[in-house]
């Protein structure tokens, strides 16, 4: 993983993340990418996160994104959300996820939050695995998203309680 760097998005960002969102997305029956229509933050997203008190992280490899990640605090005291975990799919199986899992793990330990939460598509079996295995646990039922893709999302949880 020497050849990929990761770094704070910046908001100029918005077209590389298109098309690694866009290319994950395709490797999905119905899952469809409209960027205007459900991805508006991509035009400034690390204003996005920043103005909810969390950061997004983009990986690089020879000048195009190729993975990213990001979190925010919640509403839910101690609880960190994850968003936007996405690999390329020429990048995967690198340990690229597992090094954008763990700044955000990072950036929850050292806000004090005792949980990391996040959402992400049913259709999405490897991510689930990835998950699983990363310790979260798949709480309750899948909730629908009422998108053009007729999307659901399970809730995911790890909890980071009485780790020190």
């Amino acid at each position: 993983m020497t050849d990929i760097r990761i770094r704070p998005a910046t908001d100029a960002d918005g077209d590389g993340l298109a098309a690694l969102i866009a290319g994950c997305f395709a490797e999905y029956d119905g899952c469809l990418f409209d960027r205007a229509a459900e991805f508006p933050e991509l035009d400034a997203i690390a204003t996005h996160f920043r103005d909810r008190n969390g950061i997004m992280w983009v990986a690089e490899h020879e000048g195009r994104i190729v993975g990213s990640v990001a979190c925010a605090p919640t509403e839910e005291a101690g609880t960190v959300e994850l968003f936007k975990l996405y690999v390329a799919r020429e990048m995967r199986g690198r340990g690229l996820a597992g090094t954008l899992l763990r700044h955000v793990l990072g950036f929850a330990r050292e806000r004090g939050a005792t949980a990391v939460r996040l959402f992400t598509d049913t259709r999405f079996l490897d991510a689930h695995r990835f998950y699983e295995r990363n310790g979260f646990e798949r709480l309750g039922e899948a909730r629908p998203l009422h998108d053009i893709s007729n999307s659901y999302e399970y809730p995911y949880r790890l909890s980071l309680a009485g780790e020190r």
